[in-house]
């Protein structure tokens, strides 16, 4: 007989076709567990990003382990929260809340998923100047990521410039002076020109949010390009970077890794990642991706 009992969930908008729920479940069963993964969509609920301090109140009260934050929460959560990890405090992002003797404590996991993903991925890339476009809450994320494996130089570009103005200040102060650096969106021309790489950290390629998140002419063989997108998995981006030539990285590893992380939060023990991989890899066949 299962031995733990854990409610857990994901709040965030547009979420329903969201393979956490399978996920964590799947891995859980192979652990013993009895584990409850719910959704709960604002767009369903006919809420806003603005109603998540409430969905947190009423998460606290009925008695969920924790909870998965997502697009648009991640930072409106922040202020609503008893505490923050190290990371989550640096990166003023938060995709995990753990409810820890009535606390709620508030963690990012997003940052070594990507992290983990990439060094899977795509081994043995240039990172001497490298272009991210995004710097939301999982922009945040994957900035600090890609720092932490080595980028030299990290142009943040975001349509709010101030927004990417603020992360790449953050980044500055946490990695060393000239790390990151924002540009406006009109220069993101100029940026690509020397660039290794290119990471996308918006909304744009969801199943809600289709395109592509810039010109396809802006793109060439010797770029890498790495998606955070993974619902579908083949995002435009990916497939028009692929028939340019360029070497490309998936969202579905993020996910993947974001998820064997916060499992562990959650738990308290340690998930079997081989394993998740191999869940993930069955689901997205199932799911189409």
């Amino acid at each position: 007989m299962p031995t733990q009992s854990l409610l857990v969930g994901l709040i965030g908008s547009g979420i329903r076709p969201s393979l956490s729920p399978p996920l964590h479940e799947q891995e859980a069963q192979a652990q013993d567990l009895r584990y409850v993964y719910r959704i709960i969509d604002l767009d369903e609920l006919g809420l806003t990003a603005a109603d998540t301090p409430a969905l947190l109140t009423a998460a606290r009260r009925l008695g969920f382990d924790g909870l998965n934050i997502t697009h648009p929460c991640k930072q409106i959560i922040l202020d609503h929260l008893d505490e923050l990890s190290p990371v989550a405090a640096e990166l003023r992002a938060v995709n995990t809340v753990v409810f820890d003797g009535g606390r709620a404590v508030g963690h990012n996991t997003d940052w070594s998923g990507f992290a983990h993903s990439f060094r899977r991925g795509l081994p043995g890339a240039a990172a001497d100047h490298v272009v991210q476009l995004g710097a939301g809450g999982a922009g945040a994320a994957v900035a600090y990521g890609a720092l932490s494996l080595g980028a030299k130089l990290l142009t943040i570009v975001d349509p709010n410039h101030q927004r990417a103005a603020t992360l790449a200040a953050d980044l500055n102060r946490l990695f060393g002076t000239h790390r990151a650096r924002a540009a406006h969106p009109g220069r993101l021309a100029e940026a690509l020109a020397d660039a290794d790489g290119l990471i996308h950290a918006t909304p744009t390629g969801m199943a809600a949010h289709p395109g592509l998140p810039l010109s396809a002419d802006l793109l060439r063989p010797r770029l890498w390009v790495a998606e955070i997108v993974y619902r579908p998995l083949e995002t435009e981006l990916l497939r028009t970077a692929r028939a340019l030539g360029c070497r490309t990285l998936g969202g579905g590893g993020m996910f993947l890794y974001q998820a064997v992380d916060a499992f562990r939060l959650f738990t308290g023990r340690p998930a079997d990642a081989e394993r998740m991989r191999r869940h993930f890899l069955t689901l997205t066949d199932t799911t189409g991706g």
